[in-house]
């Protein structure tokens, strides 16, 4: 499209009120549906993946949008705009669903909780770095250049630098499922 990041009236700053408002939405089912602060994180990243896929769904429901995974979105405002293909978010999510529920699943049972190691958090938070720069790239480069967001319009992809960044963020899950697995 044209224009991007259409702006007409205060629609951007409701935009980002809204974004907002569901993250706290979110930590609050979070905390509602955990016991300790590990399946409360759990259940809150869980939860922000089914939100973030049945947006997709109902988006197509309500709109005939998407058409395919592969149409461009802009994924978040915070703090530049993000986009990316359909796809990508869609692939995050369902990693934010299985580590999600495993963090909740291991904190919620009996028997010591678990935890990924720490060397898992740091490659995943690697790989959080890697996909935001990936989303943020055509961003990025407008602001060095001094260019209005608003006219931004993404022209490519990193495919291969975000399935590796998605790879280092599935570390921590395959983490907690070695440890579940190694302990039975």
């Amino acid at each position: 499209q044209p224009n991007p990041l259409p702006m007409a009236g205060d629609i951007g700053g409701a935009e980002v009120i809204r974004e907002v408002a569901t993250m706290v939405m979110l930590l609050a089912v979070g905390w509602l549906a955990g016991r300790a602060w590990r399946s409360r994180l759990g259940f809150f990243v869980a939860a922000f993946g089914v939100w973030d896929i049945f947006f997709y769904v109902f988006l197509r429901v309500m709109t005939g949008w998407p058409r395919s995974l592969f149409d461009w979105d802009i994924l978040f405002l915070i703090p530049l705009p993000w986009w990316g293909p359909v796809l990508a978010p869609v692939l995050i999510a369902l990693l934010m669903i299985v580590g999600g529920v495993l963090l909740a699943y291991n904190d919620e049972r009996a028997g010591p909780p678990r935890w990924p190691a720490k060397w898992s958090l740091g490659l995943s938070g690697v790989g959080v770095v890697l996909a935001l720069g990936v989303f943020m790239a055509d961003a990025i480069r407008a602001v060095q250049r001094g260019e209005p967001l608003q006219h931004v319009l993404p022209q490519s992809f990193d495919w291969p630098v975000f399935l590796v960044a998605w790879g280092l963020m599935a570390v921590p899950a395959i983490d907690l499922l070695r440890q579940y697995f190694s302990r039975r």
